[in-house]
C-alpha cells in the first residue's frame, strides 16, 4: 500500500511539473508614438511606439509598429467625447527587460478613437505573445494595452500630429515553462 501511495504521488508531482507555469502580468507605461514612412498598404498610417515602463515582470522598455487604417470604421463615443473609431490594421513589437530577455508579440485586434471634443486618443490593442529569448523563450500567452495619447508635441506640414505622448496600461497572462521571478521583479 505505501509503494501504491508512493507511485501516486511521484505521478500527481511529474504531471503537475509538466505543465506550463501560467502568470497574470500587469505593466503601466509611458513613452511616445511617431508617424513613420512605412507603407503597408492604401489607407493607412503606420506609426512607431516607444515606451518604458514596470510590471510584474521588472521593468521594460517596448518598441513596437502599428499601422492604423485611416478611413473610420464609425464615428461614435470615445472616452467623455466622440469622434471617429480607426481600427488597427497590423502591429507588433518587442519588449527588452533588465536582464536582456525580449519577449515578442504581434497584435491581434485593435483600435484607436480621437475624442475630437477633448483633443485626445484613446487606444485599445490586444497582443498575443509569441515567444522570446532568455527567461520568455516559448512564451505565449496575452496582452490588453490601454492608453491615451495625451499631448500632441510635433506637426507635419498638413498639421497632422506625427509625435505624441502616451500613457497607459496592460493586462495579460503570460504561459511558459521558462518563465521565472528573477528577484528584480515589482508588481
Amino acid at each position: 500500500m505505501k509503494h501504491i501511495t508512493t507511485v501516486a504521488l511521484m505521478l500527481n508531482l511529474g504531471v503537475a511539473g509538466s505543465y506550463a507555469q501560467q502568470q497574470p502580468l500587469k505593466m503601466t507605461l509611458s513613452g511616445s508614438k511617431l508617424a513613420t514612412t512605412i507603407d503597408l498598404g492604401p489607407n493607412t498610417r503606420t506609426d512607431e511606439v516607444q515606451l518604458a515602463g514596470n510590471g510584474t515582470l521588472g521593468p521594460f522598455t517596448f518598441r513596437g509598429l502599428r499601422t492604423d487604417a485611416t478611413i473610420p470604421q464609425s464615428l461614435g463615443r470615445c472616452g467623455d467625447g466622440s469622434g471617429p473609431i480607426l481600427r488597427v490594421v497590423a502591429g507588433g513589437g518587442v519588449f527588452r527587460f533588465q536582464d536582456g530577455s525580449l519577449l515578442t508579440v504581434t497584435m491581434t485586434a485593435g483600435s484607436l478613437c480621437v475624442d475630437l471634443d477633448h483633443g485626445v486618443g484613446h487606444l485599445q490593442d490586444t497582443y498575443q505573445i509569441t515567444g522570446g529569448s532568455g527567461r520568455f523563450e516559448g512564451a505565449t500567452g496575452s496582452l490588453v494595452l490601454t492608453a491615451t495619447l495625451t499631448k500632441a508635441v510635433f506637426f507635419d506640414a498638413s498639421n497632422s500630429a506625427v509625435l505624441l505622448t502616451i500613457t497607459g496600461e496592460s493586462d495579460g497572462t503570460i504561459i511558459g515553462a521558462a518563465i521565472r521571478d528573477d528577484g528584480q521583479n515589482q508588481p
